[in-house]
């Protein structure tokens, strides 16, 4: 699938930050980051990278080291991640939702150089989570706070980056020439089937190389976006930020999600595009004041990470009556494997996930290996130069993922339908997506059964209307304890999303002959409320 380029897109471009460099020598006055009343444009967005990657040079960060940051969506958050894959180190998203095991094990994995960090958000104090972090990482040399001066647990952000003054531009330069291509640049966390979080690395060629693509493939010149996803997520830096500079356009930031402030937001900013989850999407629709919102100047509306109900399909096309779009991607594989351009056809948008991308092979693969006609269900495989170089010191899982051919196993069950176009049908292993983000039922159940009443749990999906999928906990209890008390545990330990909404207490639960429990029997119970 080729499509024309819409404008003149950058060229030439090695690095993720380059990007940057193309729009602040040729449009440096226009706006590139807002959030309320700072707005940054293309030049001020420069000035700060060039800032911070002077600081982390002076700090002894070189090609290759990782620079971690706990920030909300902010344009301190991209000012890091540019700044961090300029100078040819890797960036790390961490997210302020996570619980305090959570960020330690991520941290305690990529095992970075710098923490860039906020020290409170919400009224949350992060002080024993950064001590947390530096003891599971012991490489962490430094930590910066990026909000008020605390300098009992992180060092000040203004002495931090005034450090960087002496570092001569012939430095900064080489650094910047000595990185690009397919070096990794980002490291993405994406929990796996035992529920140990994996980090998928990106590479500079992989994420410019989708972004130019994603902009011709849903054309909106100079586009504005409201940007409110954790900035760990593929989304908030690969399908949002990243697009958006390569269209030299503007990221809206929103720290917090609010269903009717980020519509308020769309409408004073004027969104050109408007992208998110399906759950969200179902939010803001469901707003009781929606119709009073003033969207003339959106021009494009997408969604990804889930399956889009027909009736909200009809309600995005009579905002955008010349077409809504959707794609099917994952973390691995950088950007989109199939993708929908703008369209008004609602069978395909509901029922498929469309073509292959531009510079995408993709097959469909039975359990023997053998690549499968259409109208078979199989394994959906994808190869092309995007993909992910590999898992963060996993050989064995990016040997079970990365095919020595080149093809990635997605773990994904689709259908090619008589178009051309795919449609997925399932799942080859138990993860489920809730509201968009991959829950894994494995990191649940070790949650569940590190609680001493607890002696046996297993965790399944079953459907939902808002966040499609949601988690249904079966325990078998040593001793007596409230479903109540089970959730506080999850709570403590895990994200929000990743919380079960039901928790059932059983004396025994269905079991295979081989004495494993029956999943598909709990999904059949929990999908009949049982």
């Amino acid at each position: 699938m080729t499509h024309a380029k819409p404008f003149d897109e950058p060229a030439g471009i090695f690095r993720v930050s380059d990007l940057l460099s193309w729009y602040a020598a040729r449009t440096p006055h226009a706006e590139a980051a807002v959030l309320d009343d700072l707005r940054i444009d293309y030049a001020g967005l420069a000035h700060r990278v060039d800032e911070l990657a002077r600081a982390l040079l002076a700090a002894g960060v070189a090609k290759g080291d990782r620079v971690a940051t706990l920030a909300t969506p902010h344009p301190d958050y991209f000012v890091a991640f540019l700044a961090t894959v300029s100078i040819g180190a890797i960036w790390v998203g961490l997210n302020p939702r996570h619980r305090s095991d959570e960020l330690a094990y991520v941290v305690g994995d990529c095992d970075p150089d710098v923490l860039l960090t906020r020290t409170r958000i919400d009224g949350r104090d992060y002080a024993a989570e950064i001590a947390a972090m530096r003891r599971a990482a012991p490489s962490l040399r430094r930590v910066v706070a990026l909000d008020e001066p605390r300098p009992e647990i992180a060092d000040e952000r203004r002495a931090f980056l005034d450090s960087g003054g002496d570092v001569p531009d012939r430095v900064l330069a080489a650094a910047r020439a000595d990185c690009g291509g397919r070096d990794p640049c980002l490291i993405v966390y994406t929990s796996g089937s035992t529920g140990r979080p994996k980090g998928a690395m990106l590479h500079h060629e992989g994420i410019v190389q989708v972004c130019l693509l994603q902009n011709r493939v849903w054309p909106v010149p100079r586009q504005r976006v409201v940007n409110f996803l954790p900035i760990n997520h593929v989304g908030c830096v690969v399908d949002l930020s990243c697009p958006t500079l390569a269209a030299g356009g503007c990221v809206v930031f929103m720290e917090r999600f609010d269903a009717a402030a980020s519509m308020e937001l769309t409408v004073r900013e004027r969104a050109s595009w408007w992208i998110s989850v399906p759950s969200v999407f179902q939010m803001q629709l469901a707003l009781p004041e929606f119709e009073r919102y003033d969207l003339s100047a959106v021009r494009l509306v997408v969604w990804e990470g889930a399956a889009m109900p027909e009736p909200i399909i009809r309600r995005l096309l009579e905002i955008v009556p010349t077409g809504v779009a959707t794609n099917y991607s994952m973390t691995e594989s950088t950007g989109a494997i199939t993708v929908v351009p703008p369209t008004t056809d609602v069978e395909l948008l509901a029922s498929s996930v469309g073509r292959p991308a531009e510079g995408v092979e993709v097959r469909i693969v039975g359990e023997d290996g053998r690549e499968l006609p259409p109208g078979e269900p199989g394994e959906i495989q994808a190869r092309s130069p995007y993909n992910m170089l590999g898992y963060w010191n996993r050989p064995q899982e990016t040997a079970e993922t990365l095919l020595p051919d080149g093809w990635l196993r997605t773990g994904d069950v689709a259908v090619q339908r008589p178009d051309g176009s795919y449609r997925i049908v399932g799942r080859l292993k138990e993860m489920f997506k809730s509201g968009g983000y991959n829950v894994y039922p494995r990191e649940i159940e070790n949650v569940l059964e590190t609680h001493p009443a607890v002696a046996l749990a297993a965790v399944v999906s079953r459907p939902d209307p808002l966040w499609q999928e949601v988690g249904v906990a079966y325990v078998i209890a040593r001793t007596p304890v409230a479903a109540t008390e089970l959730e506080a545990h999850c709570r403590e330990r895990l994200a929000n999303y990743k919380v079960p909404k039901t928790f059932e207490i059983r004396d025994a639960l269905p079991l295979l002959p081989i004495g494993k429990v029956d999943k598909v029997a709990l999904r059949r119970m929990a999908a009949e409320g049982r």
